[in-house]
């Protein structure tokens, strides 16, 4: 099985680059202090379509276009993915399928509309969507974009992490949001090409744990999917993905729906940055490992912000991860503690 290379992804890198420019990273101070670590940000919400999605399909798109003709490419997806698609379809001339379960977020659905792709409504969750997609592509001989079955995809994903690597001169600890797994293969591949001792760490909501769960039993394991974050909801684990975190990744945990509203609210409070719960997730897992990131240089990626404005006004409602404006010794007792006293600096906010 082919996975990602550092090659490979410095040839991604040159196929993104005229359609989208470098994201920024760079260090936030309240949620160092927040956090006692040197913590910073990956934004890849600064992009057409509020997404990293566009890297992974236009690496994919434009090497299949290398190999041989197409005319129309198609993927499944719960929205961002699928916007990537169509956006690259777009940009390099080609028609666009995009197959969403019946549930998508509508916000996401219609991006995808509007960048003149084809909906196709099918299935209760991507896994149904997925199959149905690839029954259409296979039928009518067009490109299919597997986000998580590419070796392509993920390497243009991986983009992400050869611009973190490349910014940085230390890192010590790296979180990314893990919904289908190919950002983080890509990123933890060219993340540790540059620094060895870096750890990468996947977060994937506790409803949709199936990568999460296969990672450390080192076998596919399927589970059922109940999260809001629909970037990161799958069901059944990608062959290659997951065998690209069990090569690249140091590790994958699980976060609450409720840490991922919270962690919303702390971005928009300290970043003055939208995020949607996928984009997040990094945030959330820090501040489940909070107590082992004193100190340590911390890089969060901030992967998407495609959230309908119910569920922002639902994280707006949750209490922050911590109170930004608390004294900063508070905020330092809070990190430190276990818990309990981040519960008190909320209930006081």
């Amino acid at each position: 099985m082919r996975l990602p290379t550092p090659e490979g992804i410095e040839d991604a890198l040159s196929i993104i680059r005229p359609h989208l420019p470098e994201t920024p990273v760079f260090r936030s101070e309240p949620l160092s202090a927040g956090l006692g670590a040197d913590v910073w940000l990956k934004v890849e919400t600064i992009s057409p379509i509020a997404s990293f999605k566009l890297r992974g399909a236009l690496v994919d798109v434009s090497r299949a276009l290398a190999r041989g003709t197409i005319t129309r490419v198609v993927t499944s997806s719960t929205g961002n993915h699928g916007q990537g698609v169509a956006l690259a379809a777009r940009l390099l001339g080609l028609g666009a399928d995009i197959f969403l379960p019946m549930g998508a977020n509508p916000l996401k659905a219609a991006m995808v509309a509007a960048l003149n792709a084809t909906i196709h409504r099918h299935g209760h969750d991507n896994n149904a969507a997925k199959t149905a997609a690839k029954a259409f592509a296979r039928e009518r001989g067009d490109h299919f974009v597997d986000d998580g079955d590419s070796v392509d995809l993920m390497e243009g994903a991986g983009t992400v992490g050869l611009e973190i690597a490349r910014a940085l001169d230390v890192i010590d600890q790296v979180y990314v949001p893990l919904g289908d797994g190919a950002l983080l293969g890509g990123s933890a591949c060219a993340i540790k090409t540059v620094h060895q001792t870096a750890r990468v760490i996947g977060v994937q909501a506790e409803g949709a744990p199936a990568l999460t769960n296969s990672f450390h039993a080192r076998t596919t394991i399927e589970h059922s999917v109940d999260t809001l974050a629909d970037g990161l909801a799958s069901r059944s684990p990608a062959p290659m993905a997951l065998a690209a975190l069990w090569a690249f990744a140091d590790d994958a945990i699980l976060v609450s729906d409720q840490d991922l509203l919270a962690a919303i609210h702390s971005v928009a409070e300290c970043a003055h940055i939208l995020v949607e719960p996928a984009g997040a997730a990094a945030l959330a897992g820090a501040w489940r490992e909070r107590k082992a990131l004193r100190s340590k240089r911390v890089v969060l990626v901030l992967t998407g912000a495609n959230l309908t404005m119910d569920l922002l006004k639902r994280a707006l409602a949750t209490p922050p991860l911590f109170p930004v404006l608390a004294p900063r010794t508070d905020v330092g007792r809070w990190a430190e503690g276990d818990g309990h006293e981040a519960e008190e600096l909320r209930s006081r906010s």
